[in-house]
């Protein structure tokens, strides 16, 4: 899972690795999306989350943004563990993201690909299924001003909800948060028609020397591989990554390795284990409502009515 697998065990390979990847060439322009969304879809009550759509030459990048804005604060935290040796709980210092999903669209085709990190062992791996998408919009003549932008309004249905889009041709490029694009003009507010979902463009940066892993991801074995695999099969694999995300690494946990403890601490590792555990839990718990409902057609029609 994508940033949020191994969070707890960053800090055990940071002791042991010390890895650095080159520096790139590329640039990348950074599109900030706040998302406001309701994680429970029972309950009125809304969460937020800044979101990234980081456009190159060849692709664009969306994720949840909570990770790589500490990616500096782990850097300098993992390079103290490794200069002394001792283990710090991270988990006490690190925000964790509301989404782990990642959403890549090739240029110029916009094939999507969608992509989760799940476990195997020890190692965390990342799997996902691509998707060509015809959203079928229907641009209307409405027009408004969309924070700094002159907008245009065009709506669609995706993933069992109704969209509505407001796109700038200010910005050449026909893409936006999450799966969405194919506008003549980038996305700067799209929401759904019960709000259940909705991102507003909040600014943008050239990023330089841009990497699309960060460094939290590089020093606990991250890399840009994808295992891709049909729809049908990744939701089967990453549900029953949900139900047990520990499955495939606990026929490793022998007794006399979860009751050593870590370098410099009291905590073993089974305590890190446990909470490993908890954090999953919780985190997948924290929101039942998701962007597509789960008897959507992928090709943008919306769900049927269940009786």
């Amino acid at each position: 899972m994508k940033n949020l697998f191994s969070v707890l065990f960053i800090a055990l390979f940071a002791v042991m690795n010390a890895q650095e990847g080159e520096k790139s060439n590329i640039t990348a322009n950074r599109f900030f999306y706040e998302l406001t969304f309701k994680p429970k879809k029972d309950s009125a009550k809304v969460d937020k989350v800044m979101t990234v759509l980081d456009i190159t030459k060849d692709k664009s990048i969306y994720r949840d943004y909570t990770m790589i804005a500490q990616d500096s604060i782990m850097k300098i935290e993992i390079e103290a563990m490794q200069k002394s040796g001792v283990y710090k709980d991270m988990s006490k210092m690190v925000r964790m993201p509301k989404f782990s999903m990642k959403v890549d669209k090739t240029y110029p085709d916009m094939k999507v690909l969608y992509v989760e990190r799940v476990a195997n062992g020890f190692t965390p791996m990342s799997i996902g299924y691509t998707e060509d998408i015809n959203f079928n919009w229907k641009i209307s003549n409405d027009k408004q001003k969309i924070g700094a932008y002159n907008a245009q309004k065009a709506t669609a249905d995706y993933g069992g909800r109704t969209w509505t889009a407001w796109f700038t041709t200010e910005l050449p490029f026909q893409d936006g948060p999450y799966k969405f694009h194919g506008l003549p003009g980038l996305i700067v507010k799209i929401e759904d028609a019960d709000k259940n979902y909705s991102w507003m463009l909040q600014g943008n940066k050239k990023v330089n020397n841009y990497e699309e892993l960060g460094y939290a991801e590089k020093i606990s074995g991250g890399n840009l591989k994808v295992t891709e695999v049909s729809r049908e099969k990744f939701s089967k694999t990453f549900n029953d990554f949900k139900k047990d995300p520990l499955a495939t690494a606990r026929p490793y946990f022998k007794p006399e390795m979860m009751s050593q403890k870590m370098p410099g601490s009291d905590m073993t590792i089974g305590d890190m284990v446990k909470q490993q555990e908890k954090m999953y839990k919780d985190f997948y718990n924290s929101n039942d409502n998701p962007i597509e409902l789960a008897d959507a057609s992928a090709t943008g029609k919306p769900a049927k009515s269940k009786k």
